[in-house]
Formats: C-alpha cells, structure tokens, sequence
C-alpha cells in the first residue's frame, strides 16, 4: 500500500481524532447528561436559595433514571457525538499534524510547552466553533426533563435534528452559533492543558522507567493527569457555555438572562459567588477523565495502527 503523505495523510489525521472522541462519548455521555444539569441547577439564585434535585454524579444518574427511564442517561447522545466529532477532528487532528511535523517540539525534541499549547488552543478553537451547533443542541435536549426535577430554561425539541431546524427557522444561522464566545476560550484552554499534560506526562513516565513495554497504560495514565489538568482549566468556560446555550431567548433572539459571555460570567458570580464557575466540577472530572482516557487511548493506538499499515 502506498504510503499517504502531506493532504491525503492530514485528512486521515483529521478523521481519526474525530472517530476517537465519537467512540469515548458513547460512554461518557450519562455523566454528562448529570454535569449539565448540575450547572444550571440554582442558575442565578444564592447557595441554600434553590431545590437541589440533584445532589452528586451518582445521586443524579439514579433520580433521572428513575424518573425518565434508563433511556434518558444517554439524552443529547447524537448531538453530543456530532460536538465530539468536530471538536477532535479539529483538536487532535491539528495537534498531530503540528506534532508529526516536529512543530511541538524543541531541539531536543522534547515537547514544548508553548508551542505545544499554541497547537493545541488553535486545534481546539476551531474544533468548538466548528462543534457549537451540536452543542447548543445537546445542553437543551440533556437540560430537557419532568417538571418534577427540572432545572433551567426547558426548551422543547424532539431530537437533534429537529432542534437544530428549530433554532435555524427561528433564529436563522447566528442562532447555531449562540455561547460560541465561552466555546471559543474553553477549546483553547482545555485543548492546551489536556494535550500538554497528555505530552509531558508520557515524557516523565518513560524518563523514569515507567510503562515503557505498554504503550496502553502509558496512555492510560498520561490522560488520567490530562483530564484532571483540563477539567479545573476549562470548568468556567463550560459552565458559562452551558448557561449561554440553555437561555431563553426574546423576541429579537436576544437571551433573556445574559447578553454574552463577560454578562454571564459577571452575573453569575454576584448570584452564586465565584464557586457557582465551577458547578459541576467533580462531574466534569468523571466525564472528562474517562473520556480522556478513551480518547487518547483510543487515538495514540489508532496513530500505532496508522504506522504499521504504512510501514
């Protein structure tokens, strides 16, 4: 088989960060369904202010289990795989273009941390413009619920695709693109926090003798470190992401509660103090870290298989 090199070889590079992120989200989406219901719980009301229907991960997973069925767990599924899928066909298929190239790295060839970064935050900026649509779709249909346990604004779609038509009939193609301002930094600073750890953790672990006849747990344990870095990184931004994208809207398509992201962020620190950025947090990390571990797990095995049928 001829070997791909330059477009053909970056498309494939594109393509197998977005299949990875797919595959990792099938799994994680549950907790994801939880985190964003615990950050628009209490939404612009004082600790101690508002019913708590949802008190921890496990605590969630069982109320809305038992109130929707177990069917509801997987709420937002295809719209949060279309998210994933342009998310990390942008983030990691950039950061391995960049990487194969030697543009991560220094003389030594050693990662560096600030071209590192600069990789991975454009990767990920692109990947959460590219992916807002499936977003904005994907925290109305997961904050969708029974009256019963309801928290936030409930929009009513009847999936994916309809949600999508009825933001664009109603609001028109701007409308797709509502909170992409909180997208924008949480992309960058997530992608650069997780990819950089990601790098320097396998770096240190093989430096120290460790993991050097697994490359799966080197994996494995290279993103345990990337998902908790990226988690207490980009939490603000996806809280605030989440609110944007969950608003009510007026009649001009204005949002009812915030006019953008520094409104948001402004707001809810004065209504809930500064820990409401990090609603959901521990969520996030239980999400995020098996995700990470899938994912990059997943992606440094698809770039193994890559180079052997090229070889």
């Amino acid at each position: 088989m001829a070997k791909p090199q330059g477009l053909e070889r970056d498309v494939i590079d594109l393509v197998t960060g977005g299949v990875s992120a797919m595959f990792a989200t099938v799994f994680t989406n549950p907790i994801e369904v939880v985190k964003t219901r615990l950050q628009l719980q209490g939404e612009m009301k004082a600790k101690g202010q508002h019913a708590v229907f949802y008190k921890s991960v496990p605590h969630g997973l069982y109320v809305i289990a038992r109130a929707e069925g177990l069917a509801a767990l997987q709420n937002g599924l295809p719209a949060m795989l279309g998210f994933q899928f342009f998310l990390n066909t942008f983030r990691l298929g950039v950061y391995r273009i960049t990487e194969r190239r030697g543009y991560t790295t220094d003389l030594s060839g050693r990662t560096s941390l600030i071209k590192g970064a600069v990789a991975a935050g454009v990767g990920g900026a692109l990947g959460s413009i590219a992916g807002t649509p499936f977003f904005l779709v994907k925290t109305r249909l997961q904050a969708q619920t029974v009256k019963a346990i309801a928290v936030g604004y409930q929009h009513s779609h009847a999936g994916t695709f309809n949600a999508l038509a009825d933001v664009y009939r109603k609001e028109g193609f701007k409308g797709l693109f509502r909170g992409v301002q909180p997208q924008i930094p949480r992309g960058m600073v997530g992608s650069s926090s997780q990819m950089v750890s990601f790098a320097f953790a396998k770096e240190w672990l093989l430096d120290h003798g460790f993991c050097t006849k697994s490359p799966i747990m080197l994996s494995f344990f290279g993103s345990v470190l990337g998902g908790g870095v990226m988690t207490i990184c980009l939490n603000p931004f996806d809280v605030v992401a989440t609110r944007l994208s969950n608003q009510a809207v007026d009649s001009q398509h204005k949002g009812k509660l915030y006019s953008g992201m520094w409104d948001c962020f402004v707001k809810l620190v004065r209504a809930e103090g500064a820990a409401g950025l990090y609603k959901g947090v521990t969520a996030n990390y239980l999400r995020l870290g098996p995700h990470s571990v899938l994912l990059l797990v997943c992606w440094d095995q698809l770039k193994v298989l890559e180079e052997r049928v090229r070889s």
